[in-house]
């Protein structure tokens, strides 16, 4: 009789599978920048939609953790090898920082989990300024190399490395002045302090509004879905393409990611990738989109990681040529 139980016992442990990864204690979304910048905004609305659906049966805490361009955040998180309860979110500077500052992480101590979008990059002016257009624009800068003053969100990152790719696709010359956010390069051209920069939709929406700052063209392969006006009877749909401009340079774009720790198990990341879908399928997603004009995209697995190989490998070559790379 005993011998019968036992083998029962083994029986229905045999055939029972393991339970799928479920948050039994609060997860943390750690977030690589400020509040208030973009990242921060991104984490927040995932964070606001997977408690009205009630997608994961435990709260969230969010920490902001933005020191040195995102590092902070990244080197934090990857401290916590196997941890299935810190959700990170950043953009491309995940696997690109480590290629130009000595940070103490790898790309390889984070797992990608998702990108849910796509942040597009245009260049802007001041709003009184008198070019009218990409094409004046790029004349301009080369009549006088140097005398353009681009800004942007911090050094060595994703803003100088568009405006280098620019410069070299044009010829011109420019001057590049880092900021410490995008919002921070926004003030500074609205004010007339520089010349230009290339910044994300959602980050000079309030200044294009109030006719403090105007939109040449916009890096991707075609134009912004139609919109609603956004000033003087223009919206996004209006700005042409750079490539439309005569910008050799069709598309240039940052990736939106979510990021685990090293080392955490298959259902952890099965899991998140569920909920990180379940997100992206709701309204409240596609308003955020539509708000911020992000482009929707969502990848994981393979796509992701082809995505992120592709974009390490563009991005290297800018890299290399501007003498950036750590050794």
């Amino acid at each position: 009789m005993l011998k019968y139980f036992s083998a029962m016992t083994l029986a229905v442990a045999v055939a029972t599978p393991a339970l799928a990864f479920e948050p039994k204690r609060p997860v943390e979304f750690v977030v690589t920048s400020g509040p208030g910048g973009g990242t921060d905004t991104f984490a927040r609305t995932v964070q606001s939609i997977i408690a009205k659906h009630e997608l994961i049966g435990t709260s969230i805490v969010v920490t902001n953790k933005g020191g040195g361009s995102g590092a902070e955040g990244f080197v934090y998180a990857a401290g916590y090898k196997g941890d299935p309860y810190k959700l990170t979110f950043g953009t491309n500077n995940e696997y690109l920082l480590p290629s130009v500052a000595a940070v103490p992480y790898k790309p390889e101590d984070l797992t990608p989990i998702a990108a849910m979008a796509l942040d597009e990059f245009l260049i802007w002016v001041n709003g009184k300024s008198e070019i009218a257009d990409a094409a004046s624009f790029v004349e301009t800068a080369k009549a006088k190399p140097g005398s353009i003053q681009f800004g942007g969100s911090q050094s060595k990152d994703t803003d100088q490395i568009l405006v280098s790719s620019l410069a070299e696709a044009v010829g011109a010359e420019f001057r590049y002045i880092p900021f410490k956010s995008g919002g921070e390069a926004t003030t500074q051209l609205a004010g007339g302090h520089i010349d230009a920069n290339v910044n994300n939709p959602n980050e000079n929406r309030g200044q294009w509004q109030a006719g403090m700052v105007k939109p040449l063209c916009v890096f991707r392969p075609d134009r912004f879905p139609q919109s609603d006006a956004v000033h003087d009877g223009k919206g996004w749909h209006d700005i042409p393409t750079c490539k439309e401009a005569g910008i050799p340079l069709e598309n240039y774009r940052m990736p939106r990611t979510v990021w685990l720790p090293a080392g955490v198990e298959e259902d952890v990341v099965a899991f998140y990738r569920d909920v990180l879908k379940k997100v992206s399928e709701t309204p409240e997603w596609q308003e955020y989109l539509t708000k911020t004009s992000l482009t929707r995209q969502f990848m994981v697995g393979e796509e992701f990681e082809g995505y992120i190989e592709k974009d390490k490998a563009s991005v290297s070559q800018v890299l290399k040529r501007e003498g950036w790379l750590i050794k």
